[in-house]
């Protein structure tokens, strides 16, 4: 045989063998992660922020060589459903995502009602669920593979009502509303508590349907109240500008606030320049003395993709991602168990740009929230500013 003919058959050989390789090269192991949040109404501003933070994260960790668990690499890909923020469509979200896309993760959730119908399901099958729902009765030792991805009332609301109260010390009376659910009921408990202990009276606390759009009869029962304060808690931010529009127009002037409050854009596209002055607890700035490259980076790719900046609602999805993948890969399984016995010991890069974890047991029973900053915004010459960062 020839130098040449032995030089064919070892490279034609090589190519076979490279052939025979290619599927198993190619080949990929993919974690659905689910997502039930508000894609249509009121709410879906976050819910579209949500499905955006979620795919960046997902892109972020396939090019960084994905999540590393017995040998295997695992890529996450984001399943987005429209809860509608409603408990009937939470539940066909969840019976979608665990009965026909076969999910074992979901890497959020937003909207108390909705999201108990999720956990329900989720607690059955054995899956793990992230949420940035407000409501305190979806933690607690009773969920073991429920997971927090955002801060909530129980950590929102002393230091965001701490906040205004120390910089507003005249204010007396506080007159309160929330959407008629278990998101607006659950916190409206903690809000009226935390005003009560800060020496604030409750003299109003009402509730509105979601759906609603006329809002001048409900502004001007609020305002008859006289209040120094006027509390609208886990409203949407297109919500609450209508609120604050018709309480200018009737002459009420005081102090705003959105406990909820992701943004100035979507709190101006309805209130205008009744804005002004609405303090937040859950707004992001990005501005370079606020925040990292990578924050502005990303921000400015949002506000493309969806409209406007984003906030920390939005940043939850994110943040799974990484807890995620830090879980998976110290319990080095994907059982959705292990992974939840693993979640409460793993620390993560957040996208607030330092290395968190969990904690959580002395509140609510159990480590499941994750240790987020509390950021308090207020909107001013009609722009969005951090007053304040406090570390829980």
């Amino acid at each position: 045989m020839t130098v040449f003919n032995k030089c064919a058959m070892s490279g034609a050989a090589i190519l076979l063998a490279s052939f025979a390789a290619a599927p198993m090269a190619q080949a990929e192991e993919v974690i659905k992660l689910g997502l039930s949040t508000p894609l249509s109404g009121a709410a879906a501003i976050w819910g579209k922020g949500a499905e955006f933070m979620c795919n960046t994260a997902a892109e972020e960790i396939r090019e960084s060589g994905g999540v590393s668990v017995q040998g295997e690499t695992y890529f996450f890909e984001c399943l987005s459903y429209d809860n509608k923020y409603n408990a009937a469509e939470g539940t066909k979200v969840a019976q979608a995502l665990f009965n026909r896309e076969g999910v074992k993760f979901i890497g959020g959730s937003l909207g108390t009602a909705p999201v108990r119908a999720l956990q329900s399901l989720a607690e059955r099958q054995g899956a793990l669920v992230f949420t940035t729902a407000w409501g305190a009765s979806l933690k607690g030792p009773d969920h073991p593979t429920t997971f927090t991805q955002m801060n909530t009332p129980g950590e929102i609301l002393p230091m965001l009502i701490g906040y205004i109260v120390e910089q507003h010390p005249d204010a007396k009376t506080v007159a309160m509303l929330n959407p008629n659910d278990a998101t607006g009921q659950e916190t409206e408990e903690i809000a009226a508590k935390v005003w009560d202990e800060q020496g604030v009276e409750v003299v109003a606390s009402d509730y509105y349907e979601r759906g609603t759009t006329e809002f001048q009869p409900i502004a001007v029962r609020l305002a008859s109240f006289k209040p120094d304060i006027v509390d609208v808690g886990a409203m949407p931010p297109s919500d609450a500008g209508a609120i604050f529009k018709e309480l200018e127009l009737i002459g009420w002037t005081g102090i705003k606030v959105l406990e909820v409050g992701t943004g100035a854009d979507g709190l101006k596209a309805t209130a205008g320049a009744a804005a002004e002055g609405v303090y937040m607890g859950a707004g992001v700035t990005f501005r370079p003395d606020t925040a990292t490259e990578h924050q502005i980076a990303v921000n400015e790719r949002a506000k493309v993709a969806i409209g406007e900046s984003l906030n920390a609602v939005q940043i939850g999805f994110y943040d799974s991602l990484y807890a995620l993948k830090a879980a998976m890969e110290a319990a080095d399984s994907v059982d959705p168990r292990a992974v939840a016995e693993a979640m409460p010991n793993v620390t993560f890069r957040s996208f607030y740009g330092s290395d968190i974890g969990f904690y959580g047991e002395e509140r609510y029973g159990r480590v499941q929230q994750m240790r987020l900053p509390i950021i308090v915004t207020q909107v001013r010459d009609g722009e969005l500013v951090e007053v304040g960062r406090l570390t829980p």
